[in-house]
């Protein structure tokens, strides 16, 4: 079975921090490089920050240097700590794997969790 469970948001003051995990499935966490996606109101979902099987990080422009994305593989979990929060992170906040291309083809999974709220209060 797919679980994608996200936890750990909340309404915090910009400048402010807030750690978020994620419990991903065994067979999902194992196989692929997973990410944190975000979703602000009114607009499209967009992958902010990645990391392979092997420990690799990339990060969107908007959080570089703000964010970091770690993982745990004993206990199939991924973390997001987001340092120095503003207004425009506000956001609900998504694990998943990220997107992967074979023979040609790219692969992701349809299936999504239900989020964790982040707000970023001015």
């Amino acid at each position: 079975q797919v679980q994608l469970v996200e936890s750990g948001g909340a309404l915090v003051q910009a400048g402010g921090s807030l750690r978020l995990s994620c419990i991903a499935s065994g067979s999902v966490f194992s196989v692929n490089a997973m990410g944190w996606y975000r979703q602000p109101p009114g607009h499209q979902r967009v992958l902010v920050a990645g990391i392979s099987t092997g420990g690799y990080s990339n990060y969107a422009d908007s959080v570089k240097g703000r964010f970091t994305i770690s993982r745990d593989n004993t206990k199939n979990e991924i973390y997001l700590q987001m340092n120095n929060l503003k207004p425009e992170d506000t956001a609900v906040y998504y694990c998943n794997m990220v997107p992967r291309e074979h023979d040609g083809d790219w692969y992701m999974l349809d299936y999504w969790g239900q989020g964790t709220q982040v707000t970023v209060s001015s």
